[in-house]
């Protein structure tokens, strides 16, 4: 185990093994978010993304709760976006800045709620690929409450995962949901134990990417991600044949066919830092 943070930053990093454990840590605050843990978890996000030897992140809060919402200490300043001194469509909502970059990520992302998670807590954890809580954690998207519309892109995330009129009803309410709730929703995958919570997730997601290739892990993620913006299947079919055929040429295909064969786990050569498909990235700017 790896630790890069000092213990007083307000996010913290750790490599277990193969997974990527980042937590904020604020416990005092109940990790209320600020702009700076943004960009510090922008800038780990970056440095995982580029380790071949980190296969996944988690993402976790230090303390009883996960996230408590934006850090309202500095008033409605804390709604503003990248750039305070401007009202306009140059200064960007921080929230979405994250979940933009956490959209991208070519590694997946487990988040473990471990307590309460209100505002950019809740909407931070959208772009995650599974969601696992325990029994007290708590999910309220309070935005219009306080006077504001939801953050972190969680218009287009939220109603993919939980429906429109779902994703409608939690933010006209601003209601808080219990994680039993939250499971009922499809709002997380999975309700752990309190006790050795971390523990629990960090197994799960060792598990979960251990018999699959890297780079095959980081293109099915950014292939169904991307997908669910396109008004057809045509897209999808034509992405899936060009990688097939790209990565039926791989030393992973070999990999991953010897290994069935021989009744073997695999162990796959490939890396996401050099060799990912020539197509990709197929969305260009």
């Amino acid at each position: 185990m790896t630790s890069r943070s000092d213990k007083e930053d307000p996010v913290l990093l750790e490599k277990r093994n193969s997974i990527g454990l980042i937590r904020l840590n604020r416990p005092d605050k109940l990790n209320a978010f600020t702009k700076k843990m943004g960009d510090i978890i922008i800038s780990m996000l970056d440095e995982l993304e580029k380790d071949d030897s980190i296969h996944a992140v988690i993402i976790t809060g230090n303390g009883r709760a996960f996230c408590a919402g934006a850090d309202l200490s500095t008033g409605v300043d804390a709604f503003r976006g990248t750039d305070k001194n401007k009202v306009s469509s140059e200064s960007k909502d921080f929230g979405g800045v994250l979940t933009l970059r956490m959209y991208s990520f070519l590694k997946p992302i487990i988040v473990a709620c471990n307590g309460p998670a209100v505002g950019v807590g809740a909407t931070m954890q959208l772009p995650a690929d599974i969601r696992i809580a325990t029994h007290n954690a708590k999910f309220g998207f309070v935005f219009l409450n306080r006077g504001i519309v939801n953050d972190a892109c969680s218009s287009w995330f939220l109603p993919k995962i939980v429906g429109v009129s779902k994703a409608l009803e939690l933010c006209y309410s601003g209601k808080i949901i219990t994680a039993e709730e939250a499971l009922s929703i499809n709002l997380i995958s999975y309700i752990f134990e309190e006790q050795n919570f971390i523990e629990q997730v960090i197994d799960f997601t060792e598990t979960l990417v251990a018999k699959s290739a890297p780079v095959s892990i980081a293109m099915s993620r950014q292939l169904i991600w991307s997908g669910l913006g396109d008004n057809d299947p045509v897209q999808s079919h034509e992405l899936e044949s060009i990688i097939i055929n790209e990565r039926a040429q791989s030393a992973d295909a070999l990999e991953g066919v010897n290994s069935f064969l021989e009744k073997r786990s695999p162990e796959f050569p490939g890396k996401v830092s050099s060799d990912l498909p020539s197509c990709y990235p197929w969305k260009k700017d």
